[in-house]
């Protein structure tokens, strides 16, 4: 677990920015979110598999199905943060679910 919040922060925000369909800047509440997930102490990679799975969720649903708007707020991946806490990805999985996401570049 990273013990700095600042480089927590940044090292959530850089997963954040690599994601399709998320904002490239955060927002003082997304701050916020990051601070709340750094005090109960929720492990980089469990965030990331999070934002994976959510990810891939969205872009890999059927194409008839109606549009999603674009992801505005961290808060988005708070539910799917819970249910990687409660059920852990098997082994592997993560490394699938990167390869399954589209190729994108985030703006800096």
């Amino acid at each position: 677990m990273e013990t700095d919040p600042q480089a927590y922060l940044r090292a959530l925000t850089q997963m954040y920015f690599a994601l399709p369909e998320t904002p490239r800047r955060l927002s003082r509440y997304d701050r916020q979110v990051v601070l709340g997930w750094f005090r109960q102490q929720i492990p980089l990679p469990v965030v990331e598999a999070a934002f994976l799975l959510a990810s891939v969720r969205r872009t890999c649903r059927l194409p008839q199905a109606r549009p999603l708007g674009p992801i505005r707020s961290l808060a988005y991946f708070q539910p799917v943060i819970e249910e990687v806490l409660q059920n852990p990805l098997p082994a592997g999985y993560v490394a699938y679910l990167r390869s399954k996401l589209p190729p994108h570049t985030s703006n800096p």
